[in-house]
């Protein structure tokens, strides 16, 4: 029973790096740059909760194809609705990826609980949701709370420039050459009786100035006045504030329920 269980296991990551391969392919036709700073900041070996940015829909991928460097891989939680995708789905399950339904996260957290004392890699995105003004949203609680109470090492990771590839709103592009940004920190070690607030707010803090770093001497400059999009206004850009992506987001997230309960309603 145990070797068999072990077997399907050795299946999934079989998949997992399957995939990472295949995208390291595909970055690779794309021309990506990769510029990487503090890699040696992800456990070798052990567990620990990885806390990243998110700016598109390929973050996974990066955060994936840099942790498999270090012969890692990291089991990423990500909402519900990307496992129920038909495509997307079954890729997710077979990778170990940990589904979290956002009306109830008590069984995503159990679930990075147990992959956590199993020595794995976590990775959360504490923002949740991509932000659509390439700057940091405020965080959930999830990454400081799961690396407090499972006593493992908070890494703090930031991504600068997936939304050039592949972002919300429709913006994706296969122009080539374009230049990815992956910074790790030190990590944090809270103690088991520490504050959650203030652990999220210490790394909210150490991302910040990653996020700074990686923006600083960014080496690709917007083609014409049309390519300033995926750069804050702070840096010359036309992305929207923090206030109006706010206002974007809850309206995507109407369009997205009313999506899901339409779905549902067809299936009775």
């Amino acid at each position: 029973m145990i070797t068999s269980v072990r077997a399907r296991l050795r299946g999934r990551d079989r998949t997992y790096r399957v995939v990472i391969g295949i995208f390291r392919g595909v970055f690779g036709l794309l021309g990506l740059r990769f510029e990487l700073r503090g890699v040696e900041h992800l456990p070798a070996a052990g567990p620990a909760v990885l806390a990243c940015n998110h700016l598109s829909y390929l973050d996974f991928t990066f955060v994936g194809l840099v942790a498999s460097g270090r012969a890692r891989l990291v089991r990423f939680m990500a909402k519900q609705s990307t496992f129920e995708n038909p495509v997307s789905g079954p890729l997710m399950r077979r990778m170990r990826h940990i589904p979290v339904d956002r009306d109830s996260g008590a069984a995503a957290y159990r679930v990075a609980a147990r992959r956590l004392a199993a020595g794995e890699l976590v990775g959360v995105f504490p923002e949740a949701t991509i932000s659509r003004s390439f700057t940091l949203k405020s965080f959930k609680l999830g990454a400081a709370t799961l690396a407090t109470w499972e006593q493992v090492p908070l890494v703090p990771v930031v991504l600068w420039a997936p939304q050039r590839t592949f972002t919300v709103d429709g913006r994706r592009s296969l122009r080539r050459g374009k230049t990815i940004r992956v910074f790790v920190g030190a990590p944090l070690h809270p103690a088991r009786d520490a504050d959650r607030a203030a652990v999220d707010a210490e790394l909210r803090r150490r991302m910040q100035g990653l996020l700074d770093d990686a923006m600083a001497g960014y080496p690709d400059v917007p083609r014409d006045a049309d390519d300033h999009w995926w750069l804050p206004g702070a840096h010359g850009g036309t992305a929207p504030t923090l206030a109006d992506a706010a206002v974007a987001e809850a309206a995507a997230r109407e369009r997205s329920r009313a999506r899901r309960d339409a779905r549902r309603a067809r299936r009775r």
